[in-house]
């Protein structure tokens, strides 16, 4: 790995970490507003952003996750997973606007893992809590697609890393 995509995907750790730390208490619950979870379509862009944002993912349940291992566990697959299908699916659709409305249905749908877990976790009803999260990962993600598609004529995050 480049020292470059090194540390452009160590920044993106630390801002997703910083930005989710602003609603900490929205985070974990089945109502998950995760402002930092936009960052999710810098894979759109290019698939070396995948280990910025798995770790700071990671980095992030680890230190303000009340739910321990499952966060780590269920959140971070969510990430990863997510994450792999929009790369596999980029190798076919190269519209990014297409791509970014992809990755946030696939997000979106995904969020059942989030609701499995906060069933084990907290035994909260599996399909109303997979409504509730997969909502608010919707109404990030959506908002977030005309802010990142407009940040990308500007910065070009294909370039960036």
């Amino acid at each position: 790995m480049k020292a470059r995509t090194l540390v452009v995907n160590a920044l993106i750790a630390a801002l997703y970490i910083a930005v989710s730390a602003l609603i900490v208490p929205f985070g974990f619950t089945n109502v998950q507003f995760r402002i930092s979870e936009v960052f999710n379509h810098l894979i759109v862009f290019n698939k070396k952003y995948f280990f910025g944002i798995v770790i700071g993912v990671l980095l992030y349940n680890l230190l303000f996750s009340p739910l321990g291992w499952y966060d780590l566990v269920f959140g971070v697959a969510h990430s990863a997973i997510s994450l792999g299908i929009i790369i596999l699916l980029g190798k076919y659709v190269k519209n990014i606007l297409a791509l970014l409305i992809a990755n946030t249905l696939v997000f979106t749908f995904n969020m059942f893992i989030i609701a499995f877990e906060l069933n084990l976790a907290l035994e909260l009803p599996f399909l109303f809590t997979w409504l509730t999260t997969a909502v608010g990962e919707f109404a990030v993600l959506a908002i977030g697609i005309p802010i990142i598609y407009a940040l990308n004529k500007r910065i070009n995050f294909n370039k960036l890393i």
